[in-house]
């Protein structure tokens, strides 16, 4: 079995990868070098000897779910939700749950969720991943919600769907499983009509999500050139936030050396006084990747919990 097919849940059978000048951009889907086996020893337990039972373990457990449709020949699959727990079948058993309860409740946003149907999101280039992983393996995903925000052209909603399909995206990458994510939000010339676009019921859906419902390490949020109305908008999400999550939200303005002690200048482009000499991904190509995968976000999908 080739490693497209390991990973996919479709009949995708190309590595989906667009060329921009000298770089390749791709979802990377290769067994994960030996100095991220390392930490997933390290942090995640990630021996053979534990990976094995776990993964039939939460087999068995998902087999005795008869509320639940999902893929249960992908061992890559069981391993994505296997890999945030640290390999405790019951905790990633919880997770799957949590993950497609998460989806029913929100079904208005996740109902035929493919990027084919959002490609005005990536349109407006507000939302874009860095090229390559920063010093620690992490996917980086940027969002700029202030100046560049068109808030009557993309709604919230629109944004959030954006992330889901990147972070999906991400979640297909063994080494983003084992080394995880993090997320700059650039506030950079926030206005009050934006600030308005923000609502307690959109900000419980956000930490809901990232707290309890998604299988990807979240190691960090950034929140760089925030002016000082952006306070009224963390005021939102303040309440839903637990500990844990709360403690990797930091608040760093205009400070580059802070945004540099958590990602290193070579992992940066210029503007975040970064010298990533790869050029800028843009929405429209991130867009051009991930409509070779629609037919994978298809298939992803059609699991989960049966209709009643």
């Amino acid at each position: 079995m080739d490693k497209v097919s390991r990973h996919m849940l479709s009949d995708v059978s190309t590595l989906p990868a667009v060329q921009l000048g000298d770089f390749l951009l791709q979802i990377e889907l290769d067994d994960p070098k030996e100095s991220v086996r390392e930490i997933a020893r390290r942090e995640l337990r990630e021996t053979p000897d534990v990976v094995k039972p776990a993964v039939e373990d939460l087999r068995r457990l998902l087999e005795d779910d008869k509320e639940l449709h999902v893929p249960l020949h992908s061992e890559a699959w069981l391993v994505r939700f296997l890999r945030p727990c640290k390999f405790y079948p019951e905790s990633a058993y919880d997770l799957i749950k949590r993950y497609y309860a998460f989806k029913v409740k929100n079904h208005a946003q996740y109902n035929g969720l493919a990027p084919s149907k959002e490609q005005n999101i990536f349109n407006q280039n507000i939302l874009t991943v860095l090229p390559t992983r920063d010093q620690l393996g992490r996917r980086v995903l940027v969002l700029e919600l202030g100046k560049k925000w068109k808030h009557n052209k993309c709604s919230l909603d629109e944004v959030f769907k954006g992330c889901v399909l990147f972070l999906e995206a991400a979640m297909l990458e063994p080494e983003t499983q084992i080394c995880g994510a993090v997320v700059i939000f650039d506030m950079d010339g926030l206005s009050m009509q934006q600030v308005w676009q923000f609502t307690p019921p959109f900000a419980k859906r956000i930490v809901d999500w990232l707290q309890e419902s998604i299988p990807l390490r979240i190691k960090g949020l950034y929140i760089i050139n925030q002016p000082y109305i952006f306070n009224m908008v963390f005021q939102l999400f303040k309440p839903f936030l637990k500990e844990k999550l709360r403690s990797r939200i930091i608040f760093m303005g205009k400070d580059r050396e802070l945004l540099h002690k958590h990602i290193t200048p070579k992992c940066l482009p210029e503007n975040y006084g970064g010298t990533l000499t790869i050029p800028p991904v843009t929405g429209p190509q991130w867009l051009q990747l991930l409509l070779l995968c629609d037919k994978e976000f298809n298939a992803i999908n059609s699991y989960g919990y049966k209709k009643k």
